[in-house]
């Protein structure tokens, strides 16, 4: 594609939310480093923003119908290098890294986008997944790198992989009254769910239940969330400068994860509810415009790509601002394109940079009529 046709066709509303984006980010990082004094994590992070925004573009640059036949091959890596974690040393507790020369990889990010491409490959053409048991495959799809991640143990990032498995099965043409089935079946067998969960992670959804506001920070989980509650109401409406609220002893407001998991609240604490309200309408905007990309779209595969990659975002957004303010459970879970972290906004601006390739190339394929069933004239569309 020449340069004029590149620059002519590219969506530059999603191109400049998630620019934006990667920039309030970075103000609430450096919001981070000052309250803790030092830290330089503002400055590791704009490294990766100089790697990740041109990768971004470059994820633009080949058809993404290139990479269908790639799919099933990355998805095995991917599963492969998830079991390679566990012969990693622990980190907190936890498994989810491999080290590497200049930075550590996280293998479960690439699962998600690796994930997302097989399921939009096996779902293109078929037509088994409008009976019920032709769900078995998308689902057993889902759960071995669910099952894997939840083991390392990683409960945020596991949590998103159901809910862009229901919305690529909506988008694909599986029937409404199957999802609403399963959905019912997923909560009846919640129980068994609960007893295979750690210690750790029961504490942290109980944590949930029992918040309360005001008072000394209670210890364990719940100090998280008392933390990160405290930080956001610092904000006001413009921000704590503004407000004349701004933090004068940092380790009366200490928020552990503060530039990587709750960065939302350090962006609320600089910039207030205001600065809240338009990261928000940032990413709803993003969002919106990727759905009408897969709308738009008619080519298959790239219609449940685009579908895959904006509910991915979409999740990780609502489980993140959730979570700080109490409404979900306390996650490893960062919020895409904003929170410090190599592994995570790269894979983020990857997932943008084919979500825009998808919106460049919108046209149809000579094959089968995509999403229409039987004889019925009627299509699926969105």
């Amino acid at each position: 594609m020449k340069a004029q046709q590149w620059f002519r066709r590219i969506p530059w509303t999603i191109t400049a939310c998630a620019v934006a984006l990667i920039f309030v980010g970075l103000t609430g990082i450096e919001r981070g480093d000052e309250l803790a004094r030092g830290g330089g994590l503002s400055n590791r992070q704009t490294v990766w923003i100089l790697i990740s925004i041109p990768a971004m573009l470059a994820a633009t640059m080949v058809p993404y119908r290139t990479w269908r036949g790639a799919s099933y091959p990355l998805f095995a890596l991917s599963l492969l290098l998830l079991v390679v974690v566990f012969f990693m040393p622990p980190r907190n507790g936890a498994r989810r890294w491999i080290p590497l020369l200049v930075s550590d990889f996280q293998p479960s990010e690439l699962a998600k986008l690796a994930y997302i491409m097989s399921l939009s490959h096996y779902l293109m053409y078929r037509r088994n997944y409008r009976r019920l048991r032709g769900l078995i495959v998308p689902f057993l799809l889902t759960l071995v790198p669910l099952g894997l991640i939840l083991r390392e143990p990683d409960l945020g990032t596991s949590m998103v992989f159901l809910p862009v498995l229901f919305a690529m099965l909506f988008a694909a043409g599986a029937r409404p009254r199957h999802l609403v089935f399963i959905g019912v079946l997923g909560v009846a067998v919640a129980p068994v769910l609960w007893t295979g969960m750690s210690v750790e992670q029961k504490s942290r959804v109980v944590s949930l239940f029992a918040q309360a506001d005001g008072g000394p920070a209670p210890k364990g989980d719940g100090y998280h969330l008392h933390q990160s509650k405290q930080v956001l109401a610092l904000g006001g409406l413009l921000g704590s400068e503004s407000a004349g609220m701004a933090i004068d002893d940092p380790m009366a407001y200490h928020l552990p994860a503060g530039r990587t998991d709750f960065i939302f609240c350090l962006i609320g604490e600089r910039w207030g509810f205001t600065g809240c309200a338009l990261t928000l309408l940032l990413y709803l905007v993003l969002f919106a415009r990727g759905f009408m990309v897969a709308s738009a779209t008619r080519e298959p595969f790239g219609r449940l790509l685009a579908v895959g990659i904006v509910s991915l975002l979409a999740t990780q957004t609502v489980i993140n601002s959730g979570m700080t303010v109490g409404l979900m459970p306390i996650t490893g879970m960062t919020l895409p394109l904003v929170s410090y972290g190599g592994s995570s906004l790269l894979s983020s601006c990857i997932a943008v940079g084919l979500l825009l390739n998808v919106g460049m190339r919108p046209g149809y394929e000579m094959t089968p009529d995509p999403f229409r069933f039987g004889g019925s004239t009627q299509s699926v569309t969105f």
